[in-house]
């Protein structure tokens, strides 16, 4: 009997685009989704346009609802992609942020331990965990902050530091994901991203910081008297731009190669070449569709990071793994995506 793969959280930006990846490939993939997320049923009906993507409606905190599931498909692969992904959202209701990051992930990680224990967990975590990364030296710039001391970026060695109800949630299911390779020998890996961009991801003002912006670019180059948007602080914060193929590589990667990874937990990213502050991103959608955005300012969100780029070293050196994408490349695209996205809603 074929094996299957299974991805929670399969029909989001991430899950719907590695699970078209690897029904591409041929393989059996089950996905395990509460549909909750805006995109998903549309991300749903795309993947079954494209091959027998079996769907099983459910929530990770609903621990019968996994084992059920984990009984029934014993998967060779998990990919745990469900979260709660929104900083913003944690704050408001932080409870629900806990059932969903940490509750979900320890119901997984029990049904695998009892019933499958065998399967590849690789898991999907924050730059949040490092918290606000007070200990590194910022220097302001024109357009963005700079981290002089680490001109290849952040790298695992730095101390984690969970902040706001999001960061504790992700933190806490990271180290459990971690903790269970070591007490329980599950073969488990941790990635922690920085921004990761591309097609299917339908972007909000809470999460998705470059296809929003995308998005409202967009919206004004085809309706000049549309609203301005809003950014949160000087626009000067930096992320590293991660195309989302690049990082379905890295993950089937560290899946075929899990006795390399197992137990590790890997910073992802597109890294230093591919970093951009708001403001950078912002100048590059002006000149790419020749329009002047407007736009106001809000006051810095509440624990932002200045400053984040992933150090890729350890996980290049350890899969032989790099970004392909340049990130103006990858711009191009999410602009085309986004342009077909929006085509039905625009005047």
């Amino acid at each position: 009997m074929k094996k299957s793969y299974l991805i929670t959280g399969g029909c989001g930006f991430f899950g719907s685009n590695l699970a078209a990846r690897l029904l591409e490939r041929g393989e059996t993939v089950v996905l395990f989704d509460n549909l909750s997320r805006t995109g998903s049923s549309e991300n749903l009906r795309w993947l079954r346009s494209l091959g027998q993507a079996d769907l099983i409606q459910g929530d990770v905190a609903d621990s019968c609802a996994l084992e059920d599931t984990i009984k029934k498909v014993r998967p060779l692969a998990v990919f745990h992609l469900a979260g709660q992904v929104a900083m913003t959202t944690s704050v408001l209701d932080p409870f629900g942020d806990f059932r969903t990051n940490v509750l979900g992930t320890m119901n997984l990680l029990e049904k695998l331990r009892l019933y499958c224990p065998e399967a590849v967990l690789v898991y999907s975590s924050s730059n949040k965990v490092y918290g606000k990364l007070a200990g590194i030296h910022l220097v302001e710039r024109a357009t963005r902050y700079e981290a002089p001391g680490h001109p290849k970026g952040i790298d695992e060695s730095t101390p984690i530091d969970f902040r706001t109800p999001y960061g504790c949630s992700k933190g806490a299911a990271d180290q459990y994901v971690l903790e269970y390779a070591r007490t329980y020998g599950l073969r488990t890996v941790v990635f922690r991203h920085s921004t990761i961009y591309g097609s299917r991801q339908y972007s909000t003002n809470d999460q998705g910081w470059v296809g929003w912006f995308c998005r409202q670019s967009l919206i004004q180059k085809e309706n000049p008297g549309a609203p301005p948007f809003t950014i949160a602080g000087n626009g000067k914060q930096v992320r590293d731009l991660l195309y989302i193929q690049d990082a379905l590589d890295c993950y089937l990667a560290a899946q075929l190669n899990i006795g390399k990874v197992a137990g590790r937990v890997f910073n992802l990213g597109g890294g230093m070449e591919n970093s951009l502050s708001l403001l950078e991103l912002l100048d590059f959608f002006e000149k790419k569709l020749d329009i002047k955005l407007r736009y106001e300012r809000l006051s810095p969100r509440y624990d932002d990071q200045k400053f984040f780029v992933s150090n890729n070293q350890a996980v290049s050196k350890c899969l032989n793994w790099a970004p392909q994408t340049g990130k103006n490349k990858g711009l191009e695209a999410l602009i085309a995506w986004t342009q077909s996205a929006l085509k039905s809603t625009l005047p």
